[in-house]
């Protein structure tokens, strides 16, 4: 008997987490507030509803098996309220702590897992103490919760920007991270399942433009002993959440040579939309088996690859890619093209090397 695999977001994550679940006879249903959404375009059905209506999200869970999520900012309270009806991979705890900032770093350091300098701060006079303490007049302070692609953050470079940084946040409490010099950002994205079996995609090498993922690049060239500490960063990670399901780590590479843990993603990454078509099996699909009880299942990629993200009106420059014979375009049917949006990817294969 198959399996209906329900999914909390509507993006593009969603949309080809379901058309990976289609190619294993598994059906999905989206719960969603936003209206055609790219998931619910390929779906085999739509639950219309705010993730606070609990008479949806209950009947949600009478339509699914199993329940994912397919961003991070979901609220906490919604998925343990769903998490009384059916199970829910990865769970609330791995979504509690890549949700706020100041967990996350905690837990990561907690577990062996090197970071950047970090601190809370509650006021100007303790991002000033900090610096202090640093030695350095340079740091980024974030908002805690709900940044990506480079929202909510602040570069201080001198005393003098402290104030405004602040201002410019409007949080009552930030982090302060660190300025790391860096000679690359890299990530891992690691599959599994309800055995404890891991899978591993990765190590990528990923180029950012504007704080948003544009390129990424594998294998990705860096030596054989940082690649083994990313991995394992990224295996003692899963295993410290028991995690059940796909989640990325991204880290720095530094000048040094430290491997340096930066995000958590809990849920598919942009920096393995590669794999779907350089793998013979794909981080989607790798979600799907895993969240649905299968096992995870050897990435077996097969060459190289280099993904280039569709952002914004780069959208409309697609002509270029559609006679090359190795470029694997993906769009996210989305109607609307903003600046910073992400409208689709391309995949550039070439002969595997390594």
């Amino acid at each position: 008997m198959s399996k209906t695999l329900g999914i909390l977001g509507g993006g593009q994550l969603g949309r080809m987490s379901a058309q990976a679940a289609q190619k294993l006879g598994i059906r999905t249903v989206i719960f969603t507030p936003e209206d055609n959404s790219p998931a619910s375009q390929v779906a085999d059905e739509t639950v219309l509803a705010n993730y606070d209506d609990e008479d949806a999200l209950r009947a949600f869970a009478d339509k699914v098996d199993v329940i994912s999520y397919e961003f991070e900012n979901i609220p906490v309270k919604t998925v343990r309220f769903l998490q009384t009806l059916k199970p829910v991979y990865p769970d609330d705890t791995l979504l509690e702590i890549a949700q706020d900032r100041l967990v996350e770093k905690s837990f990561l350091n907690e577990h062996g897992i090197p970071t950047a300098n970090w601190s809370p701060a509650r006021s100007v006079s303790d991002i000033e103490e900090t610096l202090k303490d640093w030695n350095t007049n340079r740091c980024i302070i974030k908002t805690t919760r709900f940044g990506y692609d480079g929202k909510g953050q602040a570069f201080i470079r001198s005393e003098s920007d402290i104030q405004n940084a602040w201002d410019s946040l409007k949080s009552d409490i930030v982090i302060i991270e660190e300025v790391i010099d860096f000679d690359c950002e890299i990530s891992v994205i690691v599959a599994r399942d309800q055995n404890g079996h891991m899978e591993f995609y990765g190590p990528c090498l990923n180029d950012h433009a504007n704080h948003i993922l544009s390129q990424t690049t594998v294998p990705a060239d860096i030596p054989a002993a940082l690649a083994d500490k990313a991995i394992e960063a990224a295996a003692n990670l899963a295993t410290a959440v028991n995690l059940v399901g796909v989640l990325a780590l991204e880290m720095f590479v530094t000048k040094d040579g430290r491997i340096l843990a930066n995000e958590i993603a809990p849920r598919t990454h942009n920096s393995g939309h590669w794999t779907i078509d350089a793998c013979a099996v794909s981080q989607f699909e790798n979600h799907v088996r895993t969240v649905c009880g299968m096992d995870a299942a050897p990435p077996a990629r097969h060459s190289d690859a280099t993904m280039l993200n569709l952002i914004g009106d780069e959208v409309t420059n697609i002509a270029q890619y559609e006679a090359h014979e190795n470029a694997h375009i993906h769009l996210y049917g989305k109607d609307e093209v903003r600046p910073g949006r992400k409208m689709g990817h391309v995949t550039i294969l070439k002969d595997k090397t390594s």
